[in-house]
């Protein structure tokens, strides 16, 4: 087990959760969802003496991923997705930056260096990360799961108490509420969750008191 610190930072005209994840001891780090301001994410790494492996997206849409071209030229680390969101990535349209260029003032068309796919396991800050596609919010919606440190990065997948929209290019509802019940609520009940927006939460909360689930 790993002696992981997960930091969180509301970024973006949206607010979402950029997450720098180290292990205290090696004192390397992993980004999930570059939103916004790379020139932060950086200097908040580097004063904590953290240096970036890898820079992972839950999915494509500009709130989770406009920074990330910035934040690669700057700490020189790879970037992972999904397979299934390569569409999503490389389509202005399909990322939705094309309708957003007053808040993230760009249009974006962009990839990963590395693709992902379910069930894959990185071994990374000395410790290893499954990779858990959940599509449903898009059609590459990825989760990040670190079993030995009992957490999740759940993206716009799962909310506390909520679920993410279904109704941009590639989401799909049903998909999405069946996907959780199979691939995350099977998880222990007590894996703590990270969201792309709004506060951290728990399986076992969202089991018995999320509204999308009977």
């Amino acid at each position: 087990m790993a002696n992981l610190t997960v930091i969180t930072s509301e970024l973006g005209g949206f607010q979402t959760n950029c997450y720098v994840v180290a292990n205290a001891q090696t004192k390397e780090a992993i980004v999930i969802d570059p939103s916004w301001n790379a020139d932060y994410i950086y200097d908040l790494m580097g004063d904590k003496g953290y240096a970036c492996k890898g820079i992972f997206l839950t999915h494509g849409h500009v709130d989770h991923m406009a920074a990330m071209a910035d934040l690669k030229k700057l700490t020189g680390a790879d970037t992972y997705a999904s397979e299934d969101e390569r569409e999503v990535l490389g389509n202005s349209k399909v990322n939705l930056s094309a309708m957003m260029t007053q808040v993230f003032g760009k249009v974006i068309e962009t990839g990963a260096d590395h693709y992902l796919c379910d069930g894959d396991v990185r071994k990374i800050l000395d410790t290893e990360m499954k990779c858990i596609s959940v599509p449903g919010h898009t059609r590459g919606g990825m989760c990040y799961y670190f079993a030995s440190e009992n957490i999740l990065f759940s993206g716009d997948t799962l909310f506390k108490y909520s679920v993410g929209r279904s109704d941009f290019p590639t989401g799909d509802g049903a998909a999405l509420i069946e996907n959780i019940r199979e691939k995350l609520f099977v998880l222990p009940d007590d894996t703590i969750v990270y969201p792309g927006h709004g506060d951290m939460t728990q399986i076992r909360k969202e089991k018995k008191m999320n509204p999308f689930f009977d």
